[in-house]
């Protein structure tokens, strides 16, 4: 992509956020602006078979039990990701549709664009 002249840089989006997309996008930003649950965040996006089981991450944090559920919780309630209770314990996956939604608010356009099969395609961020 081509910086336009008079420009520093060349622009990250197409448009300015519509005023309902940049709530439900702060929703998931405010989820994701603690330290604690930005590392689950991580941690069970990486986990092999892409879900963690709650006694998987417990053991990385000196907090309680009730803490890091709070946590989970959290990004749970924003959509960040799902759970499912297998016995006494609930598995955690990523909802890649949200997660992907963050991550592509700061890719810069070229970048989206090249990845997008049709470049006329609207941006998974703006509506």
């Amino acid at each position: 992509m081509t910086v336009p002249p008079g420009q520093c840089c060349a622009p990250i989006a197409r448009e300015p956020l519509a005023e309902d997309t940049a709530a439900e996008l702060a929703v998931l930003l405010k989820a994701v602006a603690d330290p604690v649950r930005l590392r689950l965040l991580s941690m069970i996006a990486s986990h092999a078979g892409g879900e963690a089981c709650v006694c998987d991450l417990t053991g990385a944090f000196d907090l309680t039990a009730p803490t890091i559920s709070h946590h989970l919780k959290v990004l749970r309630t924003a959509g960040l990701i799902d759970g499912e209770r297998r016995g006494t314990w609930v598995y955690y996956r990523v909802v890649p549709e949200a997660v992907n939604r963050l991550g592509a608010l700061f890719t810069p356009l070229a970048s989206r664009v090249d990845t997008l099969h049709d470049e006329a395609a609207p941006s998974p961020v703006l509506r």
